[in-house]
């Protein structure tokens, strides 16, 4: 574990994650970076717009969007100027624009790749939304064009500047209750609007990329670890409604020296927390995954930390990375890609009956 120090703000590097007593501090550079977000669906409009309100090292400085109504919205809400909304039809045109540094990606699963790579090859850095890929071998080849064309990809993982995610992860790196031995980590909501892109396999839908992806996520970085092997079951109980996509799937994964992860999500019922079990203790979030206010407690003491904007702190991080060399929250195109990589050998396993599937 490395101390450093920056604009006497104290970082505790663990495995890549930085823990900065001043949540929102700045680099040692004055400028802030331009981003544009690519999709003004509910996530742009209610989190990123906002959040880029109080980021310190970065702003917005374009949207692209296929709707005309929401060009007058977000051009008055944010003060825009009409040369600084796009549409998809001239959406490469960006690459002139030179105070957008970042372009992040929120648009459905199925377009991420086409976008990011767009995006990459009109000179920006991208920041894509989770999941980084429809699969494996798309999110590759995202990453290898990010090296091709010396852009930087990231993946909108916001979790991973959320402090009481941050003490989990201090939490299990120095084993404050011994060994990780167990984890059960769950997210899942009713998902309501049957002609929701959520619910179409042509758009990547279902449970696993949306929400499941968390699970696995929060298993990777608690455990500090890759899974060796895991076991998947899918369970629909509205063959109508989830026809298309996974309803409720279930897997069992397990870790390098024993460590194991119960995981389940769902569009069917409501669950949200992540549960560890240690030798000598235990650390739980519930609510753990949403980007509300989250709750923890361990065997210890409940944990209590004051509501930070996730996504301000994920942009600013990234930004300060690109601006000052700051190392970000393993948040990298590296990190979706393995994410990825589990995703597909749940899909295998629950296409081979349960089998258990070697990572």
């Amino acid at each position: 574990m490395k101390r450093r120090y920056f604009n006497k703000t104290i970082i505790t590097s663990l495995a890549g994650f930085s823990v900065p007593q001043n949540l929102t501090s700045k680099g040692n550079n004055s400028k802030k970076l331009g981003i544009a977000l690519v999709g003004l669906g509910s996530y742009s409009t209610k989190a990123l717009g906002p959040a880029l309100l109080e980021t310190k090292n970065c702003e917005l400085k374009a949207v692209v969007t296929g709707t005309k109504e929401k060009e007058k919205i977000w051009a008055e809400k944010y003060n825009l100027s009409y040369k600084q909304i796009y549409n998809y039809e001239n959406f490469e045109s960006i690459s002139n624009n030179n105070h957008v540094d970042i372009v992040y990606i929120v648009l459905p699963n199925s377009m991420h790749k086409e976008y990011t790579i767009k995006a990459l090859e009109a000179g920006k850095h991208v920041i894509c939304e989770k999941p980084l890929a429809l699969n494996a071998i798309e999110a590759r080849e995202m990453i290898e064009i990010s090296k091709k064309v010396n852009k930087e990809l990231f993946v909108g993982y916001r979790l991973h500047y959320d402090p009481y995610h941050l003490e989990i992860i201090n939490i299990c790196r120095n084993k404050k209750f011994g060994k990780l031995q167990t984890m059960d980590n769950r997210f899942g909501f009713k998902i309501g609007n049957r002609e929701n892109w959520k619910l179409k396999k042509s758009y990547g839908g279902g449970a696993l990329m949306d929400v499941g992806i968390y699970a696995i996520q929060a298993a990777r970085y608690c455990s500090g670890k890759e899974p060796i092997s895991l076991t998947a079951k899918e369970y629909k109980t509205n063959y109508t409604k989830f026809k298309e996509v996974d309803e409720t799937i279930t897997w069992k994964m397990e870790f390098p020296g024993g460590i194991m992860a119960d995981c389940k999500t769902s569009f069917s019922s409501n669950s949200n927390n992540l549960n560890l079990d240690f030798k000598n203790g235990f650390a739980n979030l519930s609510p753990a995954y949403t980007w509300g206010t989250l709750s923890g407690q361990t065997s210890e003491k409940r944990l209590y930390f004051p509501k930070v904007n996730q996504q301000a702190l994920h942009m600013d991080g990234i930004s300060n990375y690109l601006l000052n060399s700051i190392p970000h929250n393993n948040v990298g195109g590296d990190e979706g890609l393995k994410d990825m990589i589990i995703i597909d050998k749940i899909f295998e396993s629950i296409k081979k009956g349960g089998k258990n599937i070697l990572i």
